[in-house]
């Protein structure tokens, strides 16, 4: 059964945390450190919203998205050139660039973080998710998607948390994959943009609203996102949405 409440989320007189400035994308980690894409560049600001680092490479063009999952080796993704550069906490570069080219996979669409330094991909040309070790071995693999689920796939994120691969495809719903490769279930979920799982809960936006979806009880409850305008895109971490505006970044608690 699905349940739905709406709450208010935010007292009138907190005053939410703002961070000026541009950019395209962002992420959050599990410290609260906020990743800011802004073209080709890399901003990094602490809980408290002071910029501590950031990092460019202009030879590698614009960055497609930054996974933070593990705040000591952050992944970026360059699309374009299907590169993978890993860097730690200070944004500097802690080894060698991964090329998906170089590796036979030209036409990857996602990558993410993975346990023990491994990372997937999503391969459009075979429709195909893909595990690989830290040297860039490959582990496992979960062979045509499409195949496999008799289902056309459109996927626009993925996230792996606790030993199982989160696959976004809003006009179906979350696809879940054990660490294997093996098709486990599919959360019913449909048009959403990004997601956060933390245990037993998954956190989006829909519409106007921050909704928790609990993965046991089938229960789900929104709250109303402050400030809220239309297109904006906001994010769930750590107790606090993150509401994204062309020239800042907002960051409030969920009440």
């Amino acid at each position: 059964m699905l349940l739905c409440a709406y709450t208010p989320a935010l007292q009138k007189d907190e005053k939410p945390l703002v961070i000026k400035s541009a950019f395209t994308d962002f992420n959050v980690d599990n410290l609260g450190n906020m990743y800011l894409i802004n073209e080709s560049e890399l901003q990094k600001y602490n809980a408290n919203g002071k910029l501590f680092a950031r990092y460019s490479n202009l030879q590698l063009g614009e960055i497609s998205s930054v996974d933070a999952t593990n705040p000591l080796k952050i992944l970026l993704y360059y699309r374009d050139l299907q590169q993978i550069v890993f860097l730690d906490n200070q944004l500097s570069g802690n080894s060698e660039n991964v090329s998906l080219v170089n590796l036979g996979y030209e036409q990857s669409d996602l990558v993410c973080s993975s346990t023990n330094n491994s990372f997937w991909i999503y391969n459009k040309q075979n429709n195909e998710l893909l595990r690989f070790n830290e040297n860039s071995q490959k582990i496992a693999n979960t062979g045509n998607l499409k195949q496999v689920l008799q289902n056309d796939l459109n996927p626009n994120f993925m996230t792996e948390h606790n030993g199982y691969l989160y696959l976004n495809c809003p006009d179906n719903g979350i696809y879940v994959f054990d660490m294997f490769g093996g098709y486990v279930k599919l959360i019913g979920i449909r048009f959403i943009r990004h997601f956060k799982v933390n245990d037993n809960i998954l956190y989006y936006q829909k519409d106007s609203s921050m909704c928790s979806y609990n993965l046991k009880l089938f229960e789900e409850s929104c709250k109303s996102i402050p400030y809220f305008k239309q297109n904006n895109k906001a994010k769930y971490g750590n107790g606090k949405i993150y509401q994204a505006f062309k020239d800042s970044l907002l960051v409030f608690s969920l009440n």
